[in-house]
């Protein structure tokens, strides 16, 4: 049962109207009710992340106002900064006053034929989340700090959940709440989720990235691994319409291959049709590698990792040569603590979060074997192979262009025999489509030199690489 924010907020008013009836925990012997209380902490939490940057914009109060029916007064605002500055760290480990009542309804089973299952608690929990993943959509300035205050804070309501039994992973719930709930307008009036603001894809665009990915120059296995796995998905959409089974398809993938051969590029195309068909509602790609992920302290990297995660919630997580988070396995081992957060995650948003890793075939395949659980989320293998000499000289041509330059018969003819050169000899810094970027780079730079020192040169001259341009670029001269 899919609930938007707003509506989450009016289960969990009429939830404390319950706990507050049957005086559960003794809350009405409290100086406020419930409903004023939880009002407080969410309207505290909202400043929490919202003020990361030190500054509550306006389309901030607006969601603020959308979500609690109330527009925080400068006053107000100041109060609570001042009571969050004071509270300092402990704000982030101190549960809400409200969720206590929620725990004990829970636990002790309080309520009679309660409609939610004894859920109450997780109920509030995601309203926190649905709320926190709002703010964070409009937070213009300081992104990281609000996902970082985010993060830790979710944490702390999960490990009390869990100390209570109150916990439940996402399968389990009778409410999940639909995209993050708040609504904005659009540049037409319509009325747009903030999920949805991120690069909007409709159904009838997937076809045309489709054609994009097919321009791609070479990767034609990929090219058809793609084009088969959309077919799949869109067949089993018109199956679960109809009322058919459907099966279930895991989304998760690896890619195989070397540097520059468009695994990226893929990535991102994926990301966009994905949220096409609506397989994810967000379709952002989250670009990382160990760096991204990890850190040199026992405990801070699965806080790091999860800050990823919860960018990628709803979208695409790339993880580029994923095989470096087994790098010092057996020593303190943080690449570990990042695979075991990102195992966690993938079983508990089946549905909400994709993952691809890339890398090198040979370490890759290492990589999965080193993990049981790890490997059995991938099922899906998409191989790129290196592009042939032929391929880099289309590829440069595209690239060429895209700058307004061209290559005389003579450059062209250098250009392949230097392309050809590095994939007989493997040389070590060769990179496929970007060993192109900066053999085309290089040669610009060579034929800038070269026209500075004609006076008053023509279009031609300034637009055409000649032979001399790039007869003496090498491979150990490029970067």
């Amino acid at each position: 049962m899919e609930k938007t924010l707003q509506e989450m907020i009016k289960i969990v008013d009429q939830v404390c109207v319950t706990i507050s009836r049957l005086n559960i925990g003794g809350v009405l012997s409290l100086n406020n009710s419930l409903k004023n209380i939880l009002h407080r902490e969410l309207l505290e939490y909202a400043i929490f992340l919202a003020d990361a940057d030190n500054e509550l914009t306006v389309e901030e109060q607006d969601l603020i106002y959308d979500t609690l029916g109330t527009r925080p007064k400068a006053l107000e605002v100041q109060e609570i900064r001042s009571t969050l500055t004071v509270a300092g760290d402990s704000y982030v480990s101190t549960r809400p006053k409200a969720m206590k009542y929620f725990v004990l309804s829970d636990a002790g089973r309080k309520v009679g034929n309660d409609p939610y299952r004894y859920q109450t608690a997780q109920i509030l929990m995601d309203t926190y989340r649905a709320f926190g993943q709002a703010i964070m959509a409009v937070t213009p300035k300081a992104p990281d700090l609000c996902v970082h205050r985010y993060t830790i804070y979710m944490e702390m309501l999960e490990k009390f959940l869990k100390e209570y039994g109150v916990f439940y992973v996402s399968n389990q719930k009778v409410i999940t709440c639909k995209d993050n709930g708040y609504n904005v307008k659009g540049k037409n009036g319509e009325t747009k989720s903030a999920a949805a603001r991120m690069d909007e894809v409709s159904d009838e665009d997937v076809d045309k990235l489709l054609e994009e990915l097919n321009a791609l120059v070479g990767l034609e296995s990929v090219k058809k691994d793609i084009n088969d796995l959309v077919n799949l998905l869109r067949i089993q959409a018109m199956r679960e319409k109809k009322g058919m089974k459907s099966a279930d398809i895991s989304k998760h993938m690896v890619f195989y291959g070397n540097p520059g051969t468009g695994k990226t590029t893929v990535a991102r195309l994926l990301s966009k049709i994905f949220k096409g068909l609506g397989v994810i509602r967000g379709g952002q790609l989250v670009e990382v590698d160990r760096g991204g992920l990890v850190c040199g302290y026992v405990g801070q990297t699965a806080i790091k990792t999860q800050e990823v995660i919860d960018k990628a919630m709803d979208g695409v997580l790339f993880i580029d040569e994923a095989y470096t988070l087994n790098v010092g396995k057996g020593e303190n081992d943080f690449g570990q603590e990042a695979v075991d957060t990102l195992l966690k995650a993938m079983e508990d948003n089946r549905d909400r979060l994709i993952v691809i890793v890339a890398g090198y075939q040979g370490p890759m395949e290492a990589f999965l074997d080193s993990n049981p659980g790890l490997k059995s989320r991938f099922n899906k293998y998409i191989e790129f192979d290196d592009y042939t000499p032929s391929q880099l000289m289309q590829i440069l041509a595209l690239m060429s262009k895209g700058k307004d330059y061209k290559f005389s018969d003579e450059a062209k003819e250098a250009a392949e025999a230097y392309f050809l050169h590095c994939i007989e000899t493997q040389s070590e810094n060769f990179a496929n489509a970007r060993e192109v970027r900066n053999f085309l780079e290089k040669a610009i730079t060579n034929h800038a030199s070269r026209v500075i020192k004609v006076k008053k040169p023509t279009d031609e001259q300034l637009s055409t690489i000649e032979v001399d341009d790039v007869k003496d670029i090498r491979p150990n001269a490029i970067e």
